[in-house]
């Protein structure tokens, strides 16, 4: 028994310096918790209190929270006819009218996704020097069309249905920014109508919205980011009426249907042509040209007046290819381009657009099998939020100079 007890001294002893240490902490002062367990019960105790009565409101995380564009508002709104707005992010998952790599019925996802970090009480931007969440209009995710990828003909009917839908809705405030009056001054009714700004999808999904703009507008100019002409007439092969649409060829067929103006013009074309012919037929579509190239030979300036100068004072719908950017800083779309624009020469462009008469825009073929770590994802929200400033400014941003009053005028190292 003696034997047994002191056994179990040895086995206990030792470790009682590294207990009462770990109570008394490294200098032999009586530790403290990192929660105090009192907070956890109001005075008098019995009652552990609620989430809302110790933290407050349940915030998202840029990393968490149901998926919408930037954290905004979201609702069902071809459903919902109680929603209103002023302009509305609506996403169109349609894919199955690609001519290569498939994929762009994710992009909606991928764009909401990269765009996890924005968010409405943090909007703002040294570029634009503005928060377009704060400029008096109302901005909702109105969820994605629910397109069949079984039916190219139903796909399209229900994408124009759905855009038409949330055209006509009434707008929710009494003015919505720098070129509200042109959606008033233009539309067939003399009303102001809301602007949606479409996540796509593969180009394809512009001929519906043209066609839903076409009759609130009549015929628009357009224009248009691409690495592609998009106005060919059709494939090879082809051997019906609904074959021959493509995400090559919508700009063609919308002019057999009279749905734009004389006066569009594509931005960043670079891609391989059969031979001049197919440029004879772009003009013939109605398409002015400013190649990748022109940016180096002119500059973002002269390529910035270009595209006013044709526009004028027309309505005018804004469509972005993604691939229109370099695949070295956006891979993940269906058709890419070697020796695109950078990201930085796209956003600088589209800041010299505003205040021109902008009835929606679109940006399309992310097609995030093809990204990595989200690149393309977060470029394309990122030019989103560039829209929204853009639909709702009067005119482009002043330069800023280098450096505020309060920085240093030389280097202080």
């Amino acid at each position: 028994m003696l034997k047994l007890l002191a056994l179990v001294a040895l086995a206990v002893l030792p470790s009682f310096p590294y207990a009462q240490a770990h109570r008394l902490g490294h200098h032999g002062r009586e530790q403290v918790p990192l929660v105090d367990m009192k907070d956890f019960a109001k005075p008098g105790g019995g009652h552990t209190p609620t989430w809302a009565e110790k933290y407050g409101k349940q915030i998202d995380q840029p990393f968490s929270g149901p998926l919408s564009f930037s954290h905004l508002p979201y609702s069902r709104c071809l459903e919902d006819e109680t929603t209103d707005f002023d302009i509305a992010v609506l996403g169109m998952p349609f894919d199955t009218a690609v001519t290569y790599r498939p994929g762009a019925r994710f992009g909606p996802y991928a764009i909401r996704s990269g765009s996890r970090r924005q968010r409405e009480t943090r909007g703002y931007t040294l570029s634009w020097q503005n928060n377009p969440y704060e400029l008096g209009s109302k901005i909702v995710d109105c969820g994605d069309v629910p397109v069949t990828p079984f039916d190219n003909a139903l796909a399209v009917d229900q994408m124009e249905v759905a855009y038409s839908t949330l055209l006509a809705r009434t707008i929710a405030s009494d003015q919505s920014g720098g070129t509200s009056s042109a959606s008033k001054r233009f539309a067939k009714d003399g009303k102001e109508h809301p602007r949606i700004v479409t996540l796509g999808g593969d180009h394809t999904i512009v001929l519906p919205i043209l066609r839903s703009l076409n009759k609130v507008y009549g015929p628009v100019s357009v224009i248009h980011f691409d690495a592609h002409l998009d106005t060919w007439p059709a494939y090879p092969g082809t051997s019906t009426d609904q074959s021959r649409i493509t995400h090559g060829t919508f700009f063609y067929l919308a002019n057999e249907e009279g749905l734009m103006t004389n006066t569009s013009i594509h931005a960043g074309i670079r891609c391989k042509l059969a031979g001049t012919a197919d440029l004879e037929n772009d003009a013939s579509v109605g398409f002015q040209l400013i190649s990748t190239d022109d940016i180096d030979d002119h500059g973002v300036a002269a390529i910035i007046k270009r595209i006013r100068d044709r526009i004028g004072d027309s309505p005018v719908y804004l469509s972005l290819d993604i691939d229109v950017i370099d695949p070295g800083l956006a891979p993940a779309t269906g058709t890419p381009e070697a020796g695109g624009w950078t990201t930085r020469e796209v956003k600088r462009i589209i800041r010299g657009l505003a205040g021109l008469n902008f009835v929606g825009a679109d940006i399309v073929e992310v097609s995030p099998a093809y990204d990595n770590a989200e690149i393309t994802g977060i470029a394309a929200a990122d030019i989103v939020h560039d829209f929204l400033s853009m639909l709702l400014s009067s005119e482009p941003p002043t330069p800023h100079s280098m450096w505020g009053p309060s920085r240093p005028s030389k280097d202080e190292l």
